[in-house]
């Protein structure tokens, strides 16, 4: 039982980590954001399972990990609320040609990264040529681009 209630209380500890971290892909990972990831996955191990290496517990903790995250899927189908909460919404980064800096600050990303996925999705080159700049639940950003 012990395995149990430590799988529930990393797996909440890592989505509000991972919620207050903020919204990043995995596509736009740093070398340094990977390894992170991978110590911060040995770390989770170890408190998964403690002291029991045995195959019984680490089944234990896996289906009590998956039980956990069908749940919450099922449970965000169900609420909206309880999705806006564990996936939070779009937000827009740039409104017509303008950055609006507070909510750029809040997902820590700067000019660059804008620019970047605006000359990757749609060739743009200036920051005048967005109409709007979006991040999505998922952390891309999506470039929606001025009529001609």
């Amino acid at each position: 039982m012990d395995s149990v209630v430590r799988a529930v209380v990393m797996y909440l500890a890592l989505m509000v980590l991972f919620k207050i971290a903020g919204r990043r892909s995995l596509a736009e990972l740093t070398t340094f954001d990977f390894v992170l990831l991978m110590i911060i996955g040995e770390a989770t191990q170890q408190a998964l399972v403690g002291n029991d290496f045995s195959l019984t517990n680490s089944m234990l903790v896996i289906i009590t990990l998956i039980a956990l995250d069908v749940g919450l899927s099922l449970l965000k189908q169900r609420s909206q609320w309880v999705q806006r909460l564990i996936d939070g919404g779009p937000t827009i980064i740039v409104e017509n040609g303008k950055i609006l800096h507070q909510r750029l600050r809040n997902a820590r990303l700067v000019e660059a990264d804008i620019m970047e996925a605006a000359r990757s999705s749609q060739g743009i080159e200036t920051l005048e040529q967005i109409k709007f700049a979006i991040i999505e639940r998922n952390g891309k950003i999506s470039v929606i681009a001025q009529e001609p």
